[in-house]
């Protein structure tokens, strides 16, 4: 019963902020933060009584063979944690911002905490899907309603993609289901079928699979959603797409894919690999010719989440550590590299970056912390960036040199095009738009010092974040033939 709360806060929250009217964005935030503590309370009982995995099951549809299945151990926990402590500041981050039917806004960002909280909780292939599912509609909504030019059409190609791609993991996920002996969705169950089929079968299960998880990510050449969605939705939309929704993939390769088809992913997943290589150097490369900020960081997020997904499927404890932890630290820096942007166009009205320059010099706080948060994104020893950059890439050179090495360049192009941003908005002389800037907020600056806290905090003593995913990383991986 511990594991509940998880999902019924949330869901609690979403219907009392849709009826609270103008003190909706109070009641959001407190039961975000009341979520946040709860998990707080978890990983303390997590951790005072040897790290036990906690579980619930009723039945729900046994007529499908599925259940209600919830398990949290040190995986699930580490991105409930992501999503409990980044769904606060990207509600605070919204404050500042003036949008029409607000009550409506931060009821479905609760509604979508609620979906990805279930999809990271699930042991039951159809629960899974079915929050995955539902994890689509709030941001839909978020993004037709509240977000920019030409919403329409990026949209409904961002729902069809995703829409599209979850068929193929549902159809696995069937496919799998009528192998095992019991029937059922159950996570173990779906284990112990998966690496009961022929390599060839589990290929295609992989395939099938990993095809879902590419598009949500997203891995190229299927990114050309993810650009014009991110351009296109209002910031705490944006925020969510990247700092936790992009996760759910992720984490869906380390829960829902290797541990199924070991042998498929030993057999294809450098196929698999090589994509999310490709990736991340294409973004990067389209990353340091962006004019635009907001797209900048769009490219950026393709580039690092490639990282994460090479490393997890790289299929060492030091690829999966490695990309729990940046899913960790990538969730937190996004939400500082968008609020830094919604700081700047507030007051500018662009996120042209030619346009932009000298703000440091009107506004040394934010040219303070902006420079941390760059730092951390191109993984500076002592910020949290570096822990789990510097695991993915030993990751992957233990699974592939060469891979390894095209996939370390990242790090040197991203230094290139994070410092060409921080270049062109805070250095230089002050140019016609940036004059209208004004300083930043109290409100502001809080969230930014957060953000730079938990940066330097978790990059200096990352040790007790390891801890946290490391027993039930190796005891997934054990006994995994690849």
């Amino acid at each position: 019963m511990l594991i509940l709360p998880i999902l019924i806060i949330p869901l609690v929250t979403a219907i009392l902020t849709y009826f609270s009217g103008k003190n909706a964005k109070y009641v959001s935030l407190a039961g975000s933060l009341l979520n946040l503590a709860y998990v707080l309370f978890l990983l303390y009982h997590y951790n005072t009584n040897g790290q036990e995995t906690l579980t619930f099951s009723m039945p729900w549809i046994p007529q499908l063979g599925a259940n209600f299945n919830l398990m949290l151990d040190g995986i699930s926990l580490m991105l409930t944690i992501l999503s409990s402590i980044v769904m606060p500041m990207v509600l605070y981050a919204s404050f500042n911002r003036d949008y029409p039917d607000r009550h409506v806004l931060y009821a479905l960002m609760m509604l979508m905490d609620f979906a990805m909280a279930g999809s990271f909780i699930a042991a039951d292939g159809f629960l899974f899907y079915v929050f995955w599912e539902i994890a689509l509609i709030p941001i839909y909504f978020i993004c037709l309603k509240w977000g920019g030019e030409g919403r329409q059409r990026v949209t409904l190609k961002f729902f069809l993609y995703t829409m599209v791609g979850s068929l193929f993991m549902l159809f696995s996920f069937i496919y799998l289901y009528q192998h095992t002996a019991d029937h059922s969705f159950a996570l173990q169950s779906l284990y112990e079928a998966g690496r009961a089929l022929p390599v060839t079968q589990q290929g295609l299960v992989f395939a099938g699979i990993f095809l879902a998880f590419a598009i949500k990510m997203p891995i190229f050449p299927l990114h050309t959603w993810q650009p014009e969605t991110y351009y296109i939705a209002p910031t705490p939309g944006a925020m969510l797409l990247s700092g936790i929704m992009l996760k759910m993939a992720t984490y869906g390769i380390i829960r829902w894919l290797i541990p199924i088809v070991p042998q498929g992913v030993g057999e294809y997943g450098i196929w698999a690999v090589g994509f999310a290589v490709v990736s991340i150097l294409y973004a990067s490369f389209i990353s340091i010719v962006q004019k635009d900020y907001k797209r900048l960081i769009a490219f950026a997020s393709i580039a690092h989440v490639g990282l994460i997904a090479a490393g997890i499927l790289s299929a060492n404890v030091q690829g999966v550590q490695g990309g729990l932890v940046e899913m960790l630290s990538h969730g937190i820096n996004t939400v500082g590299l968008f609020f830094v942007y919604d700081i700047i166009v507030t007051r500018t009205g662009t996120s042209d970056m030619d346009r932009l320059g000298g703000i440091r010099d009107i506004d040394p706080r934010l040219g303070f912390m902006f420079l941390i948060i760059v730092l951390s994104v191109v993984a500076l020893p002592f910020t949290n960036g570096f822990v789990g950059e510097f695991l993915l890439i030993i990751g992957l050179f233990q699974y592939h040199q060469i891979l390894g090495a095209l996939a370390g360049i990242s790090i040197i192009l991203g230094v290139v095009y994070m410092f060409r941003s921080f270049q062109k908005m805070m250095l230089g002389e002050v140019k016609d738009e940036a004059v209208l800037y004004k300083k930043q907020t109290r409100q502001e600056t809080l969230l930014l010092l957060v953000v730079c806290v938990l940066i330097v905090g978790f990059g200096v003593y990352p040790k007790p974040i390891l801890a946290i995913s490391e027993k039930s990383v190796m005891e997934l991986l054990q006994g995994l033939k690849f």
